[in-house]
């Protein structure tokens, strides 16, 4: 009696010929079967990795727990080593390992991108939020006679009616960049000392008295601490240069960026955070569903138990 296989089912019609055929999730006799439980698995977990780990690397624990956020992250990681195993033992017990050796992997790129990316975001966004925002502020501060120790521990700065930044002082230093800096100066009074610099980077030019940096807006007469401590050496030598350029005094100098508002500038670098963090987490969600869908149009087209 001649046989045929349903090339949809996988099963023999005895009143056709041929021998068994293979269909989208069959290979030779045996069914293939789409695992989903194991689809949803792979979908999901590395994403809640991904968004756990760089939680805890951009926010406040990162800031508060330094520690503590790289050991949990560490942690993390120890799933995709856990799943590899697992993988492996399936392996031996001839079995197909493939969703488990995808979770290892997915998980791996999961953990790994997520503190990168929410390293990368603390350092640029949330780190100086932090720091200002912990930082002291100074209401109607006269720099003529406030020396720069007495504020030592200031973040946000609102100056007194009549401060200016005196741009015929300014100097740059150039180190790849340009680092500006300028005096904040009282109109009528005289200084003995120059502690406090409204700063910039590329917003002047390399000659002195060039200086660009926000002193176009007529608003402004606040300052937001400069904490970028990879800058401050830089702009330390620009003061030096217009010390002795200018003969100025300042002993204890404390760097601004000139704004109209600090409040709104250091929300910004929050907001910024938040924006970055949930942008990343939409991007990694689709890019792991698309590895998925891959893997299962990998299993379709070459079988295996899954």
């Amino acid at each position: 009696m001649r046989t045929q296989t349903n090339p949809l089912m996988g099963e023999t019609n005895p009143l056709m010929g041929g021998g068994p055929q293979k269909s989208i999730f069959t290979s030779n006799t045996k069914r293939r079967r789409i695992n989903l439980l194991a689809i949803c698995l792979n979908i999901f977990m590395p994403w809640f990795l991904f968004c756990s780990v760089m939680a805890v690397m951009s926010f406040s624990f990162h800031y508060s727990h330094p520690t503590w956020a790289w050991i949990f992250t560490a942690t993390c990681g120890l799933i995709s080593l856990v799943l590899a195993v697992v993988a492996l033992r399936q392996r031996r017990r001839e079995k197909d390992p493939m969703w488990y050796a995808f979770a290892s992997v997915a998980c791996f790129i999961a953990v790994m991108a997520g503190a990168i990316f929410g390293d990368m975001n603390f350092w640029y966004n949330m780190q100086p939020f932090y720091n200002i925002n912990n930082l002291n502020t100074y209401p109607d501060v006269n720099v003529a006679n406030t020396p720069g120790q007495a504020v030592m521990d200031a973040g946000r700065v609102y100056f007194s009616a009549g401060t200016k930044v005196d741009t015929s002082k300014s100097m740059a230093f150039k180190n790849a960049d340009l680092y500006c800096v300028a005096p904040i100066v009282m109109e009528s009074q005289q200084q003995s000392t120059y502690d406090m610099w409204a700063v910039g980077v590329n917003c002047c030019g390399p000659n002195a008295a060039e200086f660009r940096c926000n002193t176009g807006d007529s608003k402004a007469r606040a300052g937001l601490r400069l904490m970028r401590d990879e800058q401050r050496p830089f702009f330390r030598l620009a003061v030096q240069q217009a010390e002795a350029h200018y003969a100025l005094n300042a002993p204890h100098p404390i760097f601004f960026y000139w704004m109209a508002d600090p409040v709104a500038e250091m929300n910004a670098f929050a907001d910024d955070g938040f924006k970055y963090f949930l942008l990343a987490m939409f991007v990694h969600f689709g890019f792991n569903v698309f590895c998925v869908v891959g893997a299962i149009i990998g299993v379709s087209k070459f079988g295996g138990n899954n």
